[in-house]
């Protein structure tokens, strides 16, 4: 075996990867933009397998000689076409919606840890706080929820800006108590 080859075996892949990696470069800049800005902001589960996906097609694409630019550019907009097409169909679909995405819990209510949902995430008490300070609270009894939402992000409302309604929050958050706290 001669060990230089795994630093350097020739022009030909260094040639193949300095055209092949602006291509597919751009090109994913192109389609991401006509995918629309949901391509690109927090994301939930869903688009976090299509973001890794994606990485993976454009990595092959640049570095594999089994894959040519062609196919992993198709790959790619194939994917993204797939990603429009479910999002079109989750802004219309309740049914679609809670099929590909996850539904925001409910983590602190009026002051108090709900302590099942906070395992049923797999959370601890110590992210909670940390999402409280992001908030500017410093400690559980301040909040008046805490909401962790489909794209992992955290809601919080403070307590002084108000009670929110069990039933308010039922409609579109998981994990709500049936009987009030405090």
């Amino acid at each position: 075996m001669d060990i230089s080859a795994i630093f350097y075996d020739g022009w030909k892949d260094l040639v193949r990867i300095v055209l092949a990696a602006p291509a597919i470069y751009f090109t994913i800049i192109v389609f991401i933009r006509l995918a629309g800005k949901r391509s690109t902001s927090q994301m939930n589960n869903f688009d976090w397998v299509v973001t890794v996906a994606l990485g993976s097609i454009a990595g092959a694409g640049i570095t594999s000689n089994s894959v040519t630019v062609f196919e992993a550019l198709l790959a790619i907009a194939t994917l993204l076409t797939i990603q429009w097409a479910i999002t079109f169909m989750i802004a219309r679909s309740i049914g679609v919606e809670k099929l590909v995405k996850s539904s925001p819990r409910l983590l602190v209510y009026r002051g108090n840890y709900l302590d099942d949902n906070i395992l049923d995430e797999r959370l601890t008490r110590s992210e909670i706080l940390s999402a409280l300070r992001e908030h500017g609270l410093t400690q559980v009894e301040q909040a008046e929820t805490v909401v962790l939402e489909t794209d992992a992000s955290f809601s919080v409302i403070a307590r002084d800006a108000g009670k929110v309604s069990a039933d308010v929050l039922r409609r579109s958050v998981v994990g709500v108590p049936t009987s009030d706290t405090r």
